[in-house]
């Protein structure tokens, strides 16, 4: 299966050639000067993308699981839960016949949670290579995580500095993929959709892209579905965060 994405026909195409499961990425460059696309917003997804949160999401779930004397589940499940906000991570991983355990299981996960986000949660390589590269560009952190969480994250692992502002899912009145958000963005920091880029592991930064229309990166060694980011078509991939300074200037 060959699937051709680009933005412009004046930019780069990325070719992304699939057979069984193997993923082969081609990026073509007639000329190096073309390939750079101006970007004056740029808006980061946070978990799976800039940080690797998820031994410590899982290990937390784990042992709000355990407190609640339910049988523990493994990594692969509850990482496929994580992308809509904390409330929904716990209504799936309890499920219909656990769901009376909610409001408790709420409490048990974000008490515990608080106090040991940073045990197994580190930076993806490259990312502040990335960050100090643009250091001349609006750059916004935009997640599904409590607001709370995020900047005691991205404190402690010290790229707070980075960025103009950090909206998590309590922060609007709305969050991703509403396009309302970008919108408030947009109009806060001037700047034209053409020239605002979301990059992310999830379907739901493509998905805001889309519905509000801004540029789109997917970033596919996070924790979002690979063959779901496929599917989604977004304007550019990449496998290593580092690839987006040939691509983004």
């Amino acid at each position: 299966m060959l699937i051709v994405f680009s933005t412009d026909r004046k930019f780069s195409q990325t070719f992304f050639e699939e057979s069984n499961l193997c993923l082969f990425t081609l990026l073509v460059i007639k000329d190096y000067g073309d390939v750079m696309k101006k970007i004056d917003l740029m808006i980061f997804d946070f978990d799976g993308t800039l940080v690797s949160t998820g031994d410590d999401l899982v290990n937390s779930i784990n042992y709000t699981l355990k407190v609640l004397n339910l049988e523990p589940k493994p990594k692969k499940e509850i990482i496929s839960f994580v992308g809509d906000g904390i409330s929904k991570l716990i209504e799936r991983v309890l499920g219909q016949d656990g769901f009376r355990f909610y409001e408790e299981a709420m409490k048990i996960f974000t008490d515990y949670y608080d106090k040991h986000l940073l045990e197994d949660t580190a930076l993806y390589p490259h990312v502040e290579e990335v960050l100090k590269n643009f250091k001349n560009k609006t750059k916004i952190i935009l997640t599904n995580k409590r607001h709370k969480f995020t900047t005691k994250i991205a404190e402690g692992l010290n790229i707070d500095k980075y960025f103009a502002e950090i909206i998590g899912i309590d922060s609007l009145s709305f969050s991703k993929p509403d396009k309302r958000v970008t919108e408030y963005l947009l109009d806060k920091y001037i700047s034209a959709r053409e020239n605002t880029l979301i990059i992310g592991d999830g379907i739901n930064d493509i998905m805001t892209a889309k519905n509000s229309g801004i540029l789109s990166c997917a970033y596919l060694n996070g924790l979002g579905n690979r063959s779901d980011l496929l599917n989604m078509k977004a304007d550019y991939y990449c496998e290593d965060i580092l690839e987006i300074r040939s691509l983004f200037q």
